[in-house]
């Protein structure tokens, strides 16, 4: 029971946010709460009702075995979506409780794909994903100069991940306010491997006319022991023959272009 309890509490924790502030709203001490995280110690009956209440749950539900604690928890948060907004609550399910099943795949990557703003080029980006509240928040940034200065960009943009049918699937949207939304769907050459993902991307442009266009992209996983400064330096637009690019990432991307999306007149 006690078991049950700390994993409980630790999927409660993960849903509401900073321990420090869970820890405040209840008016206990963080040490003490550690102990009851980690399994090292059962609150008293004090403390658990306080614990209850604070969570407006049942101590029966907080002892509950893990299993149908989570699936009890699942319906509640999908009835509280489908209270707020109907419409919304298929797509709130995609990115709901993702920091489990994405676990291998958290960290920072390389991406690198064509578009039709750099013709000719290799474009390298970095992306980290990163667990958030139960979800799998992304960020990306771009950072690329011609050789003679008249295209600079600078690109932001951040979203969700979720994974589906053995795939890893991100959604992004610029950090401005008013920026499109772009897709990427990737997969792994094995289950247990995740230096190398290769996939598509759905897009928008950087150039005046912003065209849609899709293209193959590749990402390589960048090792912890470098620094962000330095994965950050490595970006840029880059020429497809250029011996600073992965000889497999160029291979994976093979000399398709992008394709652009233009409308009929």
């Amino acid at each position: 029971m006690q078991s049950y309890f700390a994993q409980n509490l630790r999927w409660l924790c993960a849903e509401a946010g900073p321990i420090a502030q869970t820890c405040r709203g209840i008016g206990i001490n963080r040490q003490q709460f550690n102990r009851y995280l980690s399994g090292g110690g059962a609150p008293s009956a004090h403390n658990l009702r306080r614990i209850s209440k604070y969570f407006a749950l049942t101590e029966a539900e907080l002892l509950a075995p893990h299993d149908e604690f989570c699936a009890a928890q699942g319906a509640r948060l999908d009835k509280a979506a489908l209270a707020a907004n109907p419409s919304l609550l298929p797509f709130n399910r995609l990115f709901q409780n993702q920091a489990r099943p994405l676990r291998r795949f958290l960290g920072v990557y390389h991406a690198y794909y064509c578009t039709p703003t750099w013709p000719g080029q290799i474009l390298r980006s970095l992306i980290q994903l990163r667990a958030e509240d139960g979800l799998v928040v992304t960020h990306t940034y771009e950072r690329a100069t011609s050789g003679d200065g008249s295209i600079r960009q600078r690109s932001r943009y951040h979203g969700l991940a979720s994974f589906q049918g053995n795939r890893l699937c991100m959604y992004e949207t610029h950090r401005r306010a008013g920026g499109f939304l772009s897709e990427t769907v990737l997969m792994p050459e094995h289950p247990q491997q995740t230096t190398y993902l290769q996939g598509l991307t759905l897009g928008v442009s950087a150039r005046p006319d912003q065209q849609p266009f899709s293209t193959r992209t590749v990402w390589v996983r960048i090792s912890e022991r470098t620094s962000a400064r330095e994965a950050l330096a490595l970006t840029g637009a880059y020429p497809s023959t250029s011996v600073r690019l992965d000889p497999k990432v160029r291979r994976l991307l093979g000399d398709q272009p992008p394709i652009s999306i233009t409308p009929e007149p």
